[in-house]
């Protein structure tokens, strides 16, 4: 899967901005260019129509000499007028001349190459253009001097080209001035627009399921974005109610089954010794864990964060003076070792202390009945349990803090002793990790942050 970059709305902004400025721009030279074409005072006025076509043209051919190409201009030009006449000449003297030039400018064609540039005519009343017009021009043949009539009309090509090169001179630099301010203002007022969505996207990282009741602000949020920002605040409202239902659920479903579990354990204990019997106090046992796990799962939920502080090495002790005739009784030994001194932990000793019985009993059912089960206690918070058993997969090694996840499925447990103590130390700030010890039993590790005042000793040490 190849990871994709969500495009920046600034810059989107940006471009489109330019664009739409781009659009308009060529509009408004389209626009002048009709109005133009539709001033006929002004088009008729045009005086370098023939002289444009005639340049247009020009070519040298390969021996040096000026020529004409046809072009479609060209042929128009000359269908239009018919008495068209033009002297064309170069800076090497070499000269191209057509139709009859009228006799009063022979003496302006003789001394042609002494004129820089030339009007000819009388003006004439309603007539803004004179008869004649003489100017050195650049073309395909380089830069030659024209004389010629002002027959012809303005072309639309022409007239685009005028208007657009006229307009350039003032629509240009506005249009360099208004992109560069785009450039620099849209982001800013994009991010100034957006700084309450920001806001919100901070909020949204703290969701979690610890953190139900969170909601999205919606102060400074745009107006176009506000039916999303609300719409995620009902999605979250519908979550935490729907959570609240399931939890109040197993919380009633646990009570409810204890009664007829105790029963049902006083019925088996009356019956004759026997396997069978053996069996299904085993099974309700397990039953009553279940239930007892349930609830613990459900006062870990409703429970404030932890603010006493506890010792964790004597918390520790006194789990496994707890456990440790049943660790006997199985055929363990017991290795305890904890660095001097109190270890100290903001928490919930009962919960605490759940999680450690927990795990130690975890070590006495999968420790396969023999070895030594090893207990540490480190001055940095944390708490190590091994077995000598047969180890843990290292495919199962996050899998077994699943809920109802089982490495065996023959074993006594539910699935949910592990799950719970990820739950407790998660609550408490740390973190528990499961790996395999160097004789190959399976090694339970929890890491809690130590209490402040402890971290402080602990600088200053």
């Amino acid at each position: 899967m190849t990871a994709t970059t969500s495009p920046s709305l600034r810059w989107r902004l940006v471009k489109r901005l330019v664009a739409f400025q781009t659009v308009m721009l060529t509009l408004i030279v389209v626009i002048l260019v009709f109005a133009v074409w539709g001033t006929a005072r002004i088009v008729d006025a045009y005086e370098d129509s023939a002289l444009d076509v005639l340049r247009d043209a020009l070519v040298r051919q390969p021996d040096g000499r000026l020529a004409l190409a046809k072009t479609g201009d060209l042929a128009r030009l000359r269908e239009d007028a018919p008495d068209l006449w033009f002297v064309i000449k170069d800076k090497q003297g070499q000269q191209l001349a057509e139709g009859e030039v009228p006799a009063d400018y022979t003496a302006i064609v003789a001394g042609i190459g002494l004129i820089q540039q030339m009007r000819i005519g009388e003006d004439q009343p309603g007539i803004d253009k004179p008869d004649a017009v003489l100017k050195w021009v650049e073309s395909a043949a380089g830069r030659v001097q024209i004389l010629t009539g002002t027959q012809g009309h303005m072309s639309w090509q022409h007239l685009f080209w005028g208007v657009s090169l006229s307009s350039a001179t003032v629509i240009g630099p506005l249009f360099a001035l208004m992109a560069l301010v785009t450039l620099i203002v849209t982001p800013i007022v994009v991010r100034r627009a957006l700084k309450g969505l920001g806001a919100a996207a901070t909020q949204a990282e703290r969701i979690d399921i610890a953190e139900r009741g969170v909601r999205l602000p919606l102060s400074g949020v745009p107006a176009e974005i506000l039916p999303l920002v609300k719409a995620v605040n009902d999605a979250l409202v519908r979550l935490d109610n729907g959570y609240e239902r399931h939890q109040r659920f197993l919380a009633d479903a646990a009570h409810e089954l204890r009664t007829p579990i105790a029963i049902l354990t006083t019925r088996i204990a009356s019956l004759p010794p026997g396997p069978e019997k053996t069996r299904l106090l085993e099974d309700a046992s397990r039953l009553a864990v279940l239930t007892g796990q349930l609830l613990d799962f459900q006062r870990l939920d409703q429970q404030e964060r932890p603010t006493a502080t506890v010792d964790l090495a004597a918390l520790t002790q006194r789990v496994l003076v707890d456990l440790a005739p049943l660790a006997f009784a199985a055929g363990y030994e017991i290795d305890f070792k904890a660095d001097d001194g109190p270890i100290l932990v903001t928490g919930d000793q009962t919960s605490l202390e759940r999680a450690l019985t927990n795990l130690i009993q975890n070590a006495i059912d999968h420790g396969g009945r023999r070895g030594t089960i090893g207990i540490r206690v480190d001055r940095s918070g944390r708490i190590e349990i091994c077995d000598e058993g047969d180890g843990i997969p290292e495919s199962e090694t996050e899998r077994i803090f699943e809920p109802f996840h089982r490495l065996r499925q023959d074993g006594r447990g539910a699935g949910l002793g592990l799950n719970l103590v990820r739950e407790i130390v998660r609550l408490h700030g740390g973190h528990i990790a499961a790996s395999n010890g160097p004789k190959g039993g399976a090694c339970l590790e929890i890491d809690l942050p130590l209490a402040a005042r402890q971290a402080e000793g602990k600088m200053l040490s």
